[in-house]
C-alpha cells in the first residue's frame, strides 16, 4: 500500500476541509419525507477497490430506497486527525473505515457506537473470535473487522531456483535461523538475500515477533501496560540486526525506505527477497517488467509458529449517528460473503469473514492468494492494539530505538534499556 507522510500541518488542514466538505454535505440524517441518508467515509483507495465499494453502495440504494447510503472518500493519510476533527466538531461521518490499531482512542473517548447488541448473528458467527479481538475495548465492541493483510515474502522466482534453496510452504516454513543462512546464500556480487523496507520498524518489528512468542506489551492485575523485552522478542530484531551489519546478507540502504521503494531493486535482481503486506502484489503485478518471476513466501516462523499480528480494516458506526439500526444493517449487506470477496480482490487482501475466506477466487495459487489464505488462522491481534500511549511510545522511544538498533548504532542491550525504561515513562503518563 503507497502511503505517504504529509507534514502535521498539511495533514490538519486536509482533515479540516474533509470535515467541511462532510459537513457540507450532511443530510441531516433523517429527510421531511422520512428518509434516511447515511453518510460513509471510505478509505478505499486502489481503483478496483474503489469501483467494488461504490457499486455495492449503488447496489443497497437500489434496493433500500428508504436508507439511503452517501460515499465520502476518506484518505489514509489523514484520516486519524480528519476523524478526531469531525468527532470533535460533530460532524463525522455515519459509518466510519478505519483500521483496528487507529480505534483505542475514539472508543475510549465515546466517539463511536458500542455495537455488542446491534450486530447480526450472521456476521459475529461468520468472523473469528481473535478478529473481533481486536475492536473489542472494554466490555463494547467498537467496530466490524472485515479485510486483513499477514506480512509475505516477495521473493525472485528465478534467483531462488537458480540458488538451489528449499523453498518454503505455508506447511514447511523457514524458521529464522534458516531464513537468515538463505539469505546469506542467495549475497554477493552486489546482490543481497532481503531487503528490509523498515521506515516504521515498529508495527512490523512487534507484529513478526508473535511468531517468535514475543508480546513486549504486559498487563499487570491492575490492568496496565507495561513493557518487557523479553527472549522472545530477540528473535526477529536480532536477525534482522545481523543480516544487515554482520552478515551484509540485507541491504543497509533500505532500512529507512517505504515498500514500494524497494521494488525496483527486486526487479533488477539487486534484491532476492522483500517483505511486504500481502496487498503489495498488486502494484507487482502493474509494475513488474516483463518476464519477471516472483511467488509469495510465508515469513519465517518461531517458536509460536506461524503466528503474526495484524491490524484489520474495520468499519465503526459514530456515536452521534441517529439511525445506528439501519447503519449496521447497511454494514451486514455489505459484508455479506460474496461481497466481502469482492472488497478483498479490490483491496488484494484477505477478507477476515469464513465463509469469503473459503471462495474459490482466493483459493487461486495465482498471485500467491493461495498462500495468503494459508495463512489466516495464524493471524492474531496487533500487540499494540490497545495500549493507551502507544502511538507516543512508537513515534518518540520505540521508532528511533529500532532504527538505530538496526543500523549497528546500538547493541541490543540498550535497545531493551530504551524501549522498557524511555517506554514505560511514556505509558505511565496514560495509565495513571
Amino acid at each position: 500500500m503507497t502511503r505517504t507522510a504529509p507534514s502535521r500541518a498539511r495533514v490538519l488542514v486536509a482533515a479540516l476541509v474533509l470535515a467541511l466538505l462532510l459537513a457540507g454535505c450532511s443530510s441531516g440524517g433523517a429527510r421531511e419525507d422520512g428518509r434516511i441518508t447515511l453518510r460513509f467515509q471510505s478509505l478505499a483507495w486502489q481503483q478496483e477497490s474503489v469501483e467494488a465499494t461504490k457499486d455495492l453502495v449503488e447496489e443497497w440504494n437500489a434496493s433500500h430506497p428508504e436508507v439511503r447510503v452517501e460515499y465520502v472518500q476518506g484518505s489514509w493519510d489523514s484520516v486519524h486527525d480528519q476523524l478526531l476533527t469531525s468527532f470533535e466538531g460533530g460532524e463525522a461521518p455515519d459509518i466510519v473505515h478505519d483500521a483496528a490499531d487507529d480505534l483505542a482512542d475514539f472508543a475510549y473517548g465515546g466517539h463511536l457506537a458500542d455495537l455488542t447488541e446491534l450486530l447480526p448473528e450472521r456476521l459475529t458467527s461468520d468472523i473469528p473470535p481473535l478478529a473481533w479481538e481486536s475492536v473489542t475495548f472494554g466490555d463494547g465492541v467498537y467496530g466490524v473487522p472485515f479485510l486483513q493483510e499477514p506480512r509475505v515474502l516477495i521473493a525472485d522466482a528465478a534467483r531462488l531456483k537458480e540458488s538451489g534453496v528449499r523453498v518454503p510452504t505455508p506447511a514447511r516454513p523457514w524458521s529464522w535461523a534458516e531464513f537468515r543462512e538463505v539469505t546469506k546464500e542467495l549475497s554477493g556480487d552486489g546482490r543481497y538475500g532481503v531487503a528490509w523496507p523498515l521506515k516504521e520498524p515498529v508495527s512490523a518489528t512487534l507484529n513478526l515477533s508473535l511468531s517468535a512468542g514475543g508480546r513486549l506489551f504486559h498487563r499487570g492485575a491492575d490492568g496496565k501496560a507495561t513493557v518487557r523485552f523479553e527472549e522472545g522478542d530477540e528473535v526477529v530484531p536480532r536477525t534482522i540486526h545481523e543480516q544487515v551489519n554482520t552478515d551484509r546478507s540485507a541491504s543497509p540502504t533500505t532500512l529507512g525506505s517505504g515498500g514500494s521503494d524497494t521494488l525496483p531493486g527486486l526487479f533488477a535482481g539487486k534484491y532476492a527477497m522483500v517483505p511486504l503486506g500481502f496487498s503489495y502484489r498488486q502494484q507487482i503485478v502493474q509494475q513488474a517488467p516483463e518476464g519477471f518471476e516472483w511467488q509469495v513466501l510465508p515469513a519465517p516462523a518461531g517458536a509460536a509458529g506461524l503466528a503474526q499480528g495484524v491490524s484489520p480494516q474495520t468499519l465503526s458506526v459514530a456515536e452521534d449517528c441517529p439511525h445506528k439500526k439501519e447503519a449496521v444493517a447497511f454494514l451486514d449487506f455489505l459484508l455479506q460473503p460474496r461481497n466481502m470477496v469482492r472488497l478483498a480482490l479490490g483491496d488484494w487482501m484477505l477478507p477476515t469473514g469464513r465463509r469469503a475466506l473459503a471462495d474459490p477466487a482466493l483459493r487461486t495459487p495465482e498471485h500467491g492468494w493461495a498462500t495468503g489464505t494459508a495463512l489466516a488462522a495464524h493471524l492474531r491481534p496487533a500487540p499494540a492494539r490497545s495500549v493507551r500511549g502507544y502511538p507516543e511510545w512508537k513515534d518518540k522511544v520505540a521508532t528511533p530505538a529500532l532504527q538505530e538498533y538496526y543500523s549497528g548504532a546500538i547493541g541490543l542491550g540498550e535497545l531493551r534499556e530504551r524501549l522498557e525504561k524511555d517506554g514505560n515513562l511514556v505509558l505511565a503518563r496514560y495509565q495513571r
